[in-house]
């Protein structure tokens, strides 16, 4: 059945109290580092640990009147301090510990995302699996093509839900750096060494150069990778949309007992998860827009971006995770109805094996612009007269028949052919993992 989102995991991780605790793990990082190069007395770094703590109700209040988030943070740690707290925060600029936070709680975020994208990934590798031969009409341009099957269907998505682990992979390895550099980066007050330090002890690479700030081509290329993922998810539900609809209906979403679709219609069963996703989606696109607006900033940094990410980067994360979290849910409860797949398969009366007939014409010496004329006129019959199908029409007609026998032409209309290389595309991609 389809479960309530709860998730808070990842919530916590964009939460007043997350974030001041990665603040004075840094600042306290920075002692210790200093310390070990004999620039602060071990004494006072211990006082500073053992004291150190803060308020979050306080900083918000000391921040109305200095109108400044790190100098409201340091002030109320330096309360809990004492006369120790000179040591915290020497020759650092605020963006020193906001970015170095900012890498650490996306690092997080996205390991959480891996997670759930990892589990997206098995759950359609086990409905591809399940209908794997479950035949099903394929359609371009949403018109009746050839026969594929609903398990090629899981399958593709699998491969791109792939591909969207390995983006994201790397663009959270991108994000892993941190910063401890000073006001425009050049480590004018700080050893390059307190950065190694904090980084390491952070799980973080240093940023190879910074100015007061990570460049934010890191970020962009993060959402970028979160908003294709979307996109995929948005792909995958619109499918089902389509494949719901009262005249198709070959999968439905999970409805369960007690649920409603309607006001007004009792008889209606919506894909309203489907339709969640899909708008959802749209909220990812326009956060990454928003991301790529970030990355030119005046010289060595202006604060355009800051107010911008406060809202587009939790929000993004927290959007994939509820985005992930129900497409498992709907994968793994999706309705399939093969025999409303064999009806449709069967709708068009023998039309999709049009491009069968016409190769074999060709592979017994019909030219192919005589074996398209035979097999179009026939088509363009069935077509226009739902009393007929393909194969009766191109047997009365007789063109063919110069061609190939009557058996030869029975042979090519063969649900059971088009399944001859599943195992070869289900080889290059299910079973090869």
């Amino acid at each position: 059945m389809i479960e309530r989102y709860t998730r808070p995991e990842m919530g916590m991780i964009w939460e007043d109290e997350f974030k001041y605790k990665t603040w004075l793990r840094i600042e306290i990082l920075a002692c210790e580092a200093r310390a070990q190069l004999g620039q602060i007395p071990n004494d006072d770094v211990e006082v500073i640990k053992s004291k150190a703590n803060f308020d979050v109700k306080k900083i918000l209040e000391i921040e109305e009147t200095t109108q400044h988030d790190v100098i409201a943070f340091l002030t109320n740690v330096a309360e809990y301090v004492g006369p120790e707290a000179r040591h915290i925060h020497y020759g650092m600029t605020s963006s020193d510990i906001l970015d170095t936070t900012l890498s650490f709680q996306m690092k997080t975020a996205g390991e959480l995302l891996l997670k759930q994208m990892l589990q997206l990934k098995n759950s359609l590798k086990a409905r591809a699996i399940e209908q794997k031969n479950t035949l099903c009409i394929g359609r371009t341009h949403g018109i009746h093509a050839e026969p594929t099957t609903m398990g090629l269907k899981f399958a593709l998505w699998y491969e791109e839900i792939k591909r969207n682990i390995l983006r994201l992979e790397a663009a959270v390895e991108n994000i892993a750096v941190g910063q401890i550099s000073g006001a425009v980066g050049t480590f004018d007050h700080l050893s390059p060494k307190v950065e190694e330090y904090v980084c390491e002890k952070m799980g973080l690479k240093p940023a190879p150069i910074s100015t007061q700030v990570i460049q934010r081509d890191r970020h962009a290329e993060y959402l970028s990778a979160i908003a294709i993922t979307g996109a995929t998810l948005e792909k995958i539900t619109t499918e089902i949309r389509h494949l719901q609809k009262t005249e198709v209906l070959e999968a439905e979403e999970f409805f369960s007992k007690g649920q409603k679709g309607s006001s007004a219609m009792p008889h209606k069963r919506n894909p309203i998860i489907c339709e969640r996703i899909a708008g959802m989606a749209r909220l990812l696109r326009s956060n990454l827009i928003a991301a790529l607006e970030n990355i030119p900033l005046w010289h060595e940094r202006d604060i355009s971006h800051s107010s911008v990410e406060r809202v587009i980067i939790p929000d993004s994360t927290i959007l994939l995770d509820y985005m992930l979290a129900k497409s498992i849910s709907l994968i793994d409860n999706l309705i399939v109805y093969p025999e409303n797949m064999l009806e449709n398969l069967n709708k068009t009366r023998g039309l999709v094996f049009s491009q069968k007939v016409l190769l074999k014409l060709t592979e017994v010496g019909a030219s192919r612009e005589e074996a398209y004329k035979i097999v179009q006129n026939s088509a363009m019959v069935v077509w226009r007269d739902k009393s007929k199908n393909l194969l009766n029409e191109l047997l009365e007609r007789g063109d063919a028949l110069n061609f190939l026998s009557e058996v030869e032409l029975r042979t090519i209309f063969d649900d059971k052919k088009v399944l001859q290389n599943i195992d070869y595309i289900f080889n290059r991609t299910i079973d090869k993992d």
